[in-house]
């Protein structure tokens, strides 16, 4: 199995060195993983003067899965917008056709106190974001920003982008969304604004044809506003979503915070051969970075996403992830999730208590 592996900016290379921690584990105990290292996001621009250096791709390409940190920075800014890290990461997706991004949002019990809603409307939430990923205004064109007639007269500046999405993208994610929901608890809620766009108009009419190959799913649909607000009220309604790409963007980090902490919160991104870049949700977090302070629970927890979805070793993966479960039951917590009466502990220190549980 080989592994690229793409630590990225911030706090990327210290929540990754973590999670590589379990995989020479893995690999002491016979496993067959091959590791290489390359620059993606600031760290590539820096490297190569580019956010996506063209090794970086190619490793990416001939690699089996790919994981990854975060990417982003303040000191890169002030770089043409094709240069920034962040364009290195949808351009890395879009070039892999990582069209189907899954992001569990998974509440563990001794994590309730965390949340920032009450217990009892967070105890036992167990939900699955499907977003699509490679569409959509990230994605679209025409974009840019250029000059154009003001509405008193003389020419002002005007920013533009193009939701778009094809039939096509629309039903692929769909099978995807379906299937899953097949595994879990066969609900399915397709999110989008179909009264005023005509772009969530095509999104729905497609869902409601792909539902028909499920009938086992119970199809429903909501208005991106409504889920929004229904995900805060009352998030166990759920049980796996499925949405276009910034919709999805929203959702999840709203999500994440229903879980104690976006760094809690894993993710995959699969082509249509299940091979897949897998990464935490949450950001670089340059103002932590260095620190040691990080959580590096959801990328290990993408660990344990990469042997799921990829690799199709579910006994690897739920030993991981029972790893995590255990550090949580022991007390032991990053400055994100501490709660009086638990024990607070480093990045490095909460890598080495997983190790210790696996």
């Amino acid at each position: 199995m080989k592994i690229a592996v793409l630590p990225g900016d911030g706090i990327g290379p210290e929540i990754i060195a973590q999670a590589l921690k379990v995989l020479e584990i893995l690999r002491g105990e016979g496993m067959k993983i091959e590791l290489e290292s390359a620059a993606i996001g600031g760290a590539g621009y820096d490297a190569a003067g580019d956010p996506l250096p063209d090794a970086t791709l190619k490793l990416a390409r001939d690699a089996d899965a790919v994981l990854l940190g975060a990417v982003g920075g303040p000191q890169y800014d002030s770089l043409d917008r094709p240069l920034r890290p962040e364009r290195g990461l949808l351009r890395i997706r879009k070039e892999l056709n990582l069209f189907a991004n899954l992001r569990p949002a998974l509440l563990y019990p001794e994590l309730a106190e965390a949340s920032s809603l009450k217990p009892e409307v967070v105890a036992n939430l167990d939900l699955m974001i499907v977003r699509e990923l490679t569409g959509d205004v990230y994605f679209g064109q025409p974009r840019g920003i250029e000059m154009r007639p003001g509405p008193t007269g003389g020419n002002e500046r005007v920013g533009f982008n193009t939701m778009l999405y094809s039939e096509s993208e629309i039903r692929r994610v769909a099978h995807v969304a379906f299937g899953i929901a097949m595994k879990r608890g066969k609900k399915l809620c397709s999110v989008e604004k179909a009264n005023v766009l005509e772009c969530s108009e095509l999104w729905k009419e497609v869902m409601i044809e792909v539902a028909k190959d499920y009938p086992e799913v119970a199809l429903s649909h909501m208005y991106v506003d409504n889920a929004a607000m229904q995900l805060i009220r009352a998030p166990k309604q759920f049980d796996t979503i499925v949405t276009g790409n910034i919709f999805g963007d929203i959702l999840s980090d709203a999500a994440s915070m229903l879980s104690g902490s976006i760094g809690m919160l894993p993710s995959a991104s699969l082509d249509q051969h299940k091979k897949g870049m897998y990464e935490p949700i949450h950001g670089s977090a340059p103002d932590i970075a260095g620190r040691d302070i990080a959580n590096p629970l959801a990328t290990i927890l993408s660990v344990a996403m990469m042997y799921r979805y990829t690799f199709s070793d579910s006994a690897t993966a739920d030993r991981i992830e029972q790893a995590v479960k255990q550090v949580i039951a022991q007390g032991y917590r990053t400055a994100d999730i501490w709660t009086a009466g638990t024990m607070r502990v480093s990045c490095s220190e909460m890598g080495a208590a997983v190790i210790k549980n696996l």
